[in-house]
């Protein structure tokens, strides 16, 4: 029996009882005892209804906290205010886990593994002004960030690679001092002036807007004024870029270095240890630059997106006006797509040619040919982004060769690097 009916049958027997009992003043007919029945029900089932309602609102509301409460991180934590010291912290690192295999002519194959850990952070101040610090684990040569795995396990060293200060006192200016990320215009990440891990120290400023760029820089190779080897070297650059259409892209300039190291010894490494350039050494064992480097760049960059993989061209060329002799460098290269996003790849190919006097060899590309100038050789590479921040990569230096202008023939030097690459 339903609650309805039951309440009504109560309900009944207490009127039957009302008006039969014995205190009852008068019978009550069997119309008027109809009507007041069936008011009782209505009466009943009125308040069974309103009872329902009431029953399924409480559900309602329970059911909608519920969700609320699932909507809300367990340990959310309370919103910060407006202008919270880290709304002005950026950070950013990458890790690269290296193996490689060197092959130089009449010596056993060389292999190591080695890795490269950096980490920084960049901080926002008033006035257009950015502070950065990064630190990183590698080594201490200016044209590498490795370090190589071994000593039984022993802890690696941690370096200064970054430390500097930059103002922006209008769109598109810059003015920064420190140890800094390399301000020059490089095509496609071109090595041949500069290596990608090389920090130059000193003051460097520049301008881009409307297609144009002009950077500037005055570096320290040894800014102490106290020693022997007290050097800076100056250079400037100037290029443009032009969108021809939506899909195509032309980038070209020149720049001019200006390296006073003739007459010094060397400013990293061993005595004698030049980086392919010329040297002379007097009765006393002391060896020193027979060259001051005024280095005359060309550069030219052409990217192409409208094919289902975008196309890279580039070239750079380089000549040192102070060297009677191996005073040229060029490299050219082109690359097929971009890893980038999760399954995308691209492929490369580059040589290059660099006499012993074109560049400063200690600030060089430290791959091809074993780094350094007076080398030539071919580079293939390949990689693939497993996700926006996890890429691998594959290089292989093929008949690459260094000492052709030193020694008279070139010795044989070939390399095959595997590469695992995180960013964050």
């Amino acid at each position: 029996m339903s609650a309805t009916r039951l309440g009504t049958a109560a309900w009944s027997a207490v009127l039957v009882g009302i008006v039969t009992s014995g205190n009852a003043e008068a019978a009550v007919s069997d119309a008027e005892f109809e009507q007041l029945r069936a008011q009782m029900t209505a009466l009943i089932q009125r308040v069974s209804a309103l009872e329902q309602e009431n029953a399924e609102l409480r559900e309602n509301t329970a059911r909608a906290v519920s969700e609320l409460e699932l909507t809300r991180a367990p340990d959310a934590a309370p919103s910060r205010p407006a202008g919270h010291w880290s709304d002005t912290i950026r950070l950013s690192g990458d890790f690269r886990y290296r193996y490689e295999e060197i092959d130089i002519e009449a010596r056993d194959v060389r292999s190591r593994h080695r890795l490269r850990a950096r980490a920084g952070l960049v901080a926002q101040l008033p006035n257009s002004v950015e502070v950065g610090l990064r630190i990183a684990a590698g080594n201490e040569a200016p044209p590498s960030g490795n370090t190589t795995l071994g000593s039984g396990g022993s802890s690696k060293d941690l370096f200064l690679d970054q430390a500097w200060v930059t103002w922006k006192p209008f769109n598109g200016a810059y003015l920064t001092g420190g140890k800094m990320k390399n301000n020059f215009y490089r095509p496609q990440g071109s090595g041949l002036l500069w290596d990608s891990d090389y920090t130059p120290e000193g003051i460097a400023l520049g301008w881009s807007g409307n297609g144009v760029f002009l950077n500037a820089a005055a570096i320290g190779l040894e800014s102490d004024s106290n020693r022997a080897n007290h050097t800076f070297y100056y250079g400037v650059q100037s290029g443009f870029t032009l969108d021809l259409g939506e899909q195509l892209a032309f980038t070209a300039g020149a720049g001019y270095l200006d390296i006073p190291v003739q007459g010094k010894t060397v400013l990293y490494g061993d005595s004698d240890d030049f980086y392919g350039n010329s040297f002379a050494c007097d009765s006393d064992g002391r060896c020193t630059y027979s060259n001051n480097f005024e280095e005359l760049e060309l550069f030219s960059d052409l990217t192409w997106s409208g094919m289902a993989l975008p196309l890279a061209v580039y070239a750079h060329y380089v000549q040192n006006l102070d060297a009677d002799e191996y005073d040229t460098g060029w490299l050219a290269g082109a690359r097929l797509g971009k890893a980038s996003g999760a399954g995308s790849w691209d492929l490369g190919y580059q040589y290059e040619r660099v006499e012993a006097d074109a560049v400063f060899g200690l600030l060089r590309d430290s791959n091809v040919a074993g780094g350094g100038a007076d080398i030539r050789g071919h580079k293939l590479s390949g990689r693939y982004a497993i996700d926006k921040q996890w890429h691998m990569g594959v290089s292989v230096y093929v008949d690459n060769e260094s000492g052709e202008n030193a020694l008279g023939a070139g010795r044989d030097l070939d390399r095959i690097v595997l590469d695992t690459i995180f960013k964050y």
